[in-house]
């Protein structure tokens, strides 16, 4: 039975772009300057936002620093000093769009638009023909991107799929093809998590939806026995779940997957416990609980948003008395405006510590810090020391090489190091859990023995 909705809310999506802004009640109240870097930065990364979180979730009286602004407009520092004045000389000329395009693109495919092999290595085959629109990185789990779903309510700033946003179509995932899926699945029965993700499979109509999900529940597929939504609809835009023309058609889709006997999984993006605090949005987890799916927390940690415990803390806990599960606290991805998000993963590391010491054991379910990197997802459990070398230790909680889960492995400490690349191998034991483009610089110990896994940890990152 569905969770009667209750709470009055906005009576339709209105999103404010690059097109629009100027329109918005608050672009008034911002200097040149910062309308400026609005501008010029929006013309490089992409930019959506509406009229729920910026009336809802943003503080206007704490800008610049109010983490949901920072989560959603566009920062001048997000772009290095001579992009920004690249792209600023050209709009100020006043030039074509063929020649902004041009240089815009240029910086685009400098920012790693697709990280971890997400182009390439990931894409599936079916007899011998790339399955465009899907990924199958880890052997249970597969990932789809339907056509339709590739947008969202609101664009993160950090988000590690912005090139699906930006005018590089051959940098975008996506997907008409259902049949094609649903035959990869049947003969990959190793497969029992199926992701739908995007952009945001919550744009979506529900009969558009449809057209994916009955098709794969009317193919009994018995070894399939997850599907999961990828959204941050929970977030920036609640009433989806509620009060849109068809959320009750959306509800009775999520009871229809798990009547068939499907565990549903909405992982919920979830960046800070502003997210939480509306009516809406606390009615929508209620809603969506009410047809048996679960929800899921995750999101990375990222400056100038969620750089501390408390923020954490408070996120988590909501969460869970919500009845959501705390799921991953991921690193900062190597992508787009990374330099202005990213923190080093000690500092990452430290704070999720200071969070999870203060959780109940129901909100220790979350893991982290995680990197997902191109050999699987890394799982920073700490630091300490080896003997007399400072070291991180790390596993992978997934993995391409699916016999290296769990096995703990070392990396020399190094302070700078924000991201899996960075890292070298501690010893020649360690190599195999590296590509060997970072295996320069590993040490020649050997023979290390695990016990170190019971040093100090407080004291080694002094």
């Amino acid at each position: 039975m569905i969770y009667a909705k209750t709470i009055p809310t906005y009576d339709r999506f209105r999103a404010l772009t690059r097109r629009n802004i100027d329109k918005s009640p608050f672009w008034a109240e911002l200097n040149e300057e910062t309308r400026e870097a609005i501008t010029v930065v929006s013309a490089v990364l992409p930019f959506r936002t509406n009229e729920y979180v910026v009336n809802e979730l943003i503080d206007w009286s704490s800008l610049p620093d109010d983490p949901m602004y920072q989560l959603t407009i566009p920062q001048r520092d997000m772009l290095h000093d001579e992009e920004y004045e690249t792209v600023a000389s050209l709009l100020r000329e006043n030039v074509s769009p063929e020649v902004l395009k041009k240089t815009v693109n240029r910086i685009r495919l400098g920012l790693n638009p697709h990280p971890a092999g997400q182009m390439d290595e990931n894409v599936p085959r079916l007899d011998g023909v790339p399955l465009q629109g899907s990924q199958h990185k880890y052997r249970e789990t597969m990932l789809f991107f339907p056509s339709q779903g590739q947008t969202c309510h609101a664009y993160c700033t950090f988000c590690f799929r912005w090139a699906q946003f930006v005018d590089l179509d051959d940098m975008k995932f996506a997907s008409r093809e259902i049949d094609q899926l649903i035959e990869y699945l049947r003969r990959h029965e190793e497969i029992s998590d199926l992701l739908i993700t995007g952009g945001d499979p919550m744009i979506m109509k529900t009969k558009v939806l449809e057209k994916y999900i009955e098709p794969i529940l009317e193919a009994n597929l018995e070894h399939l026995h997850t599907i999961r939504f990828g959204t941050k609809a929970l977030s920036y835009w609640p009433q989806r779940f509620i009060s849109d023309a068809d959320s009750d058609d959306l509800m009775r889709l999520f009871e229809r997957i798990v009547d068939s006997g499907k565990n549903l999984a909405i992982m919920g993006h979830y960046s800070h416990p502003v997210e939480f605090s509306t009516d809406v949005a606390q009615e929508a987890v209620r809603r969506i609980r009410s047809t048996g799916a679960i929800i899921r927390m995750q999101s990375p940690c990222i400056k100038h948003v969620n750089d501390d415990a408390d923020a954490w803390v408070s996120l988590w806990k909501t969460g869970v008395k919500l009845g959501c599960v705390p799921y991953y606290m991921f690193v900062e991805r190597d992508t787009g405006a990374k330099d202005y998000f990213a923190l080093p993963l000690v500092r990452v590391w430290q704070i999720f510590r200071q969070a999870h010491q203060q959780l109940s054991g129901l909100g220790r379910t979350v893991r982290g810090p995680v990197m997902s990197a191109f050999p699987g997802k890394v799982h920073v459990l700490g630091v300490t020391h080896v003997g007399q070398e400072k070291a991180f230790v790390l596993e992978y909680l997934q993995a391409r090489d699916y016999e290296i889960i769990r096995q703990p492995f070392f990396a020399r400490y190094d302070k700078k190091a924000r991201w899996f690349d960075d890292l070298r191998p501690l010893t020649e034991r360690d190599k195999p859990f590296f590509p060997e483009d970072q295996w320069a610089g590993g040490t020649s110990q050997s023979d290390v023995s695990l016990s170190v896994l019971n040093g100090d940890f407080d004291n080694a990152i002094n």
